[in-house]
This record gives structure tokens, C-alpha cells and sequence, in this order.
């Protein structure tokens, strides 16, 4: 089984902590972008004609500022060129600002099952300093017009002054809602983005600080019946997002778009990150590709390491010796004596321990070699 990424590059205005690869000016090129991106799918569909398609994720950037018919076109070439199962999960990220009726309507109609929307934060005076586009309100609206969907949601902790009981009352608006997911992210300052300057003047929370509010928002969203089955996801029973599980799970994942990363046959590679660059590749029938690496040996023993121990599921040993030919306990025994007090072992299943997880980096940055 393998999951397709599908990279949108357009948004209304760049939020103060966003780093992917978003261009709000470039919206006209839209049209352009995405008859590209047809012909992107069908390229790789030829390159990987014998992959069956388990999920498929819409992300950006904003999907949802678009033509609807850009996405559903989007969708109805990735069911055309791939054998895409019957049950697949198909997820689109949403923009609370930038949705309607019609749009929903036209996404359920092309077979989009999973609506991941970016709350954030529930307060519309933090929303506005983040360069948000969207209120509490417009989060609540968007809701109601997904009503009995599968719906995620986004929320950000390590803001401006932030307090747990503020991010309480943002869970609430989200249960309110009606969400089946949510996903808890630490703000990451990136430097060139206009929050790095806060961060530098000390103006957000410390990593202890929200070290603090993430236990407090871990154990409230446990009191409300969702399971914690990655560092940053949580969902109710039966939610879990099957796209990003394949990701963890270090399953084939086909990228495409700018900036969109694809790992196949045990080669990771990823796509331009300029708009134009990869509309010309395209066009003129190059790859759109600026890296490839294979990712052999123990470089492949850590990312499955790395990735199995972020998830409550944890490391299956004997899967992983039957992988790699090896013997874990002596390849590793060095780590484990010197970890294992923060990680739990139960048969061929190592986890690290609840209260370790949110740092999580220190101990797996040990089985690096």
C-alpha cells in the first residue's frame, strides 16, 4: 500500500510562523499549477504503475482557497491514472476563511472523506497576530458545514503568553465542533519568518514552558476520550490518520507538487520548491526533482527506529530484525543500557515510557549511528 501527497502552494496571506512552501501572490498561476500537476500524477503513475493507493492528502499552503474543480480535477486524475482502494482515506487541510457550501459539497463529491482544519488557537486576538485569516466563528461555521464528516483539527501551543487554560478552551471549541482528531503542535520558530524575531526578543513561551501546557493538554484530551497514538495526534477510537500512520509506519508515499517529497523502492527524493521552475519542468518533461537519496543500511535502520518510537505503537523488534537481517538487542545494547529507563519493552515491542515521550529526540537520538 502506498499514500499520494498533493502539495498546493497558494494561500491568502502568509501566517507569521509559516515555512512551507506557500505563496500568497501567486494565486493566478493556479490554473497553470495545477494542469501541471495532472500531468505530474500521470508521469508518476507510469513510474509506479503496480502501487495501490491507501490514502490520499491534500495539503499546502491552503487547498481550500482554490477552485473547487482544481482539487476535485486533482482527485479525479489520481483515481484515473492509479488503482486507488475503495476505502481509501482522501483528507484535504481547510482554511476556515475560505470554505463554503459548494466547495464542501463538490469535495464530498469527488470522494474527499477526512477535513483537516487549522484552528489553532481558539482566541481571535492570538488568530490576528499569527496572521491568521480566519475567527473562532469562522472555525464553528466550517464545522457545521462539514456536520457527520471525519474532521481534524490544528492547534498550535507555545504562543505569545499563552496559558493552558487558554489552549483548554481551544480543545473545547474543537470538541465543539465535533472533531474526531487533533493534532497538538509545538510552534517552531523558524528563522526568516516573522515570529523568529519574538522568539529572539524572548516573547514566547519557553520550550519548559510549553513543555508544561503539552502535559496539561495531554491529559485533558485523555479526560476527553483521545488516545495519544503519535507525539503531536491524538484522536477518539477508530481516527487515527491512516495518511500519516503510513508515513510512521515508514510505508511508500508518492509527493507530488512543489516542494512535495516522495520515498519509493527505498529512494527518498522531492520536487523544486519555486512555482515556476516546477510549472517548466513539467512543461518541457523534466523532472521536477532538486534531491534524491537512497536510504540503505543503517541510515534506514534509524529512520525506522526514529519513526516507530514518535507513536504509542512503538518499535516491533522482530519485525525490525526481519528487516534488516540483524540482531536489535546487540546491535543496540549500548543504547538500551544507557535509555532504558525512559522506554518499556513488552515481547518484541519497545515503547518509549508516556511521560518521555514529548522529548522523545534525547533518547532516539542515541540509536544513531
Amino acid at each position: 500500500m502506498a499514500g499520494i501527497y498533493i502539495h498546493v502552494p497558494f494561500c491568502k496571506q502568509k501566517c507569521t510562523y509559516c515555512d512551507f512552501a506557500s505563496y500568497p501572490r501567486e494565486l493566478s498561476k493556479a490554473e497553470s499549477y495545477f494542469a501541471c500537476l495532472y500531468r505530474e500524477i500521470q508521469g508518476r503513475a507510469k513510474q509506479y504503475p503496480n502501487k495501490i493507493i491507501d490514502t490520499v492528502y491534500i495539503g499546502g499552503g491552503t487547498p481550500s482557497v482554490v477552485d473547487a474543480n482544481l482539487i476535485a480535477g486533482a482527485i479525479r486524475q489520481v483515481k484515473k491514472c492509479f488503482t486507488v482502494k475503495k476505502d481509501a482515506e482522501i483528507t484535504i487541510e481547510l482554511n476556515p476563511g475560505t470554505v463554503d457550501e459548494q466547495k464542501i459539497k463538490l469535495y464530498k463529491q469527488v470522494g474527499i472523506n477526512r477535513f483537516s482544519i487549522g484552528l489553532q488557537t481558539g482566541f481571535d486576538e492570538q488568530l490576528k497576530k499569527l496572521n491568521r485569516i480566519h475567527t473562532a466563528k469562522d472555525f464553528l461555521q466550517c464545522c457545521n458545514l462539514l456536520k457527520g464528516e471525519n474532521i481534524s483539527a490544528d492547534v498550535l501551543i507555545g504562543l505569545h503568553d499563552q496559558t493552558l487554560e487558554q489552549v483548554k478552551k481551544t480543545v473545547d471549541l474543537a470538541l465543539a465542533g465535533g472533531v474526531s482528531h487533533i493534532s497538538v503542535y509545538a510552534l517552531t520558530p523558524e528563522v526568516g519568518t516573522p515570529i523568529y524575531t519574538d522568539y529572539l526578543n524572548g516573547e514566547l513561551l519557553s520550550d519548559d514552558e510549553t513543555a508544561d501546557v503539552y502535559d496539561g493538554v495531554r491529559a485533558y484530551l485523555k479526560e476527553k476520550g483521545f488516545e495519544r497514538y503519535e507525539v503531536s495526534n491524538f484522536a477518539k477510537a477508530g481516527f487515527r490518520s491512516r495518511h500519516n500512520m503510513n508515513y510512521w509506519k515508514r510505508g511508500e508515499y508518492i509527493g507530488v507538487g512543489v516542494s512535495a517529497s516522495s520515498f519509493v523502492d527505498g529512494r527518498r527524493f522531492t520536487n523544486t520548491f519555486k512555482i515556476d521552475e516546477y510549472i517548466n519542468a513539467v512543461i518541457y518533461n523534466k523532472s521536477p526533482e532538486i534531491s534524491s537519496d537512497v536510504i540503505e543500511g543503517s541510515d534506514a535502520q534509524f529512520e525506522q527506529i526514529m519513526l516507530a518510537l514518535r507513536t504509542s505503537d512503538g518499535l516491533n523488534i522482530k519485525e525490525f530484525n526481519q528487516n534488516f537481517s540483524v540482531d536489535f538487542d546487540n546491535e543496540y545494547k549500548e543504547v538500551l543500557a544507557k535509555k532504558m529507563r525512559f522506554m518499556e519493552r513488552k515481547g518484541d515491542i519497545l515503547t518509549i515510557k508516556d511521560e518521555y515521550l514529548y522529548v522523545q529526540n534525547d533518547i532516539i537520538l542515541e540509536f544513531m549511528k
